[in-house]
């Protein structure tokens, strides 16, 4: 089933609807976007789960302390442990997480936050190696595969804020 919508300059839109296989994507879209979202809440307020409330961010902690300090060892750890702790690094990092978090939940900017998503997850598989349990893959590749498969599949459309951004009116 099709709808067709005209508009003005005799442009013609169909709109079809959503399948089974756009709910899994909005889903995944969905999902991964609140592991940023509480990724960037935990280390804000420290709420007890990764983070403890002695360690948040407002109350004076570093949200890339803990994670880049353990780096050290690792293959790149001199280049992801230097930069632990510095201020700049903490805020880049908190506003990727809210960003990449909140414009994944809504379902807009949806390629942007995949593309800054698989990023941060890249850098933060590298900061890894050589890695524990596998020789190269891990949750981190794992999300960030997933990212790509939503910007590809316009995930931001099916429960989601995209298809209204797009729209004319709002040009």
């Amino acid at each position: 089933m099709t709808a067709t919508v005209s508009r003005n300059a005799g442009a013609t839109v169909t709109a079809t609807p959503a399948t089974p296989l756009n709910y899994v994507w909005a889903a995944a879209r969905i999902s991964l976007g609140w592991i940023f979202l509480w990724a960037f809440l935990d280390k804000t307020f420290g709420w007890g789960f990764a983070t403890p409330a002695e360690r948040a961010w407002i109350n004076g902690g570093s949200p890339t302390t803990g994670f880049l300090k353990g780096t050290g060892e690792n293959a790149l750890g001199g280049f992801f442990s230097g930069l632990a702790g510095q201020v700049w690094v903490d805020w880049l990092f908190m506003a990727g997480l809210l960003g990449i978090g909140a414009a994944l939940i809504l379902g807009i900017g949806t390629r942007v936050a995949a593309a800054t998503g698989g990023l941060l997850l890249v850098l933060m598989w590298a900061a890894e190696l050589p890695l524990a349990n596998n020789p190269f893959m891990d949750d981190h590749i794992v999300y960030a595969i997933v990212l790509v498969g939503l910007a590809l599949a316009n995930a931001g459309e099916t429960l989601g804020l995209g298809k209204y951004v797009r729209q004319p009116y709002l040009k």
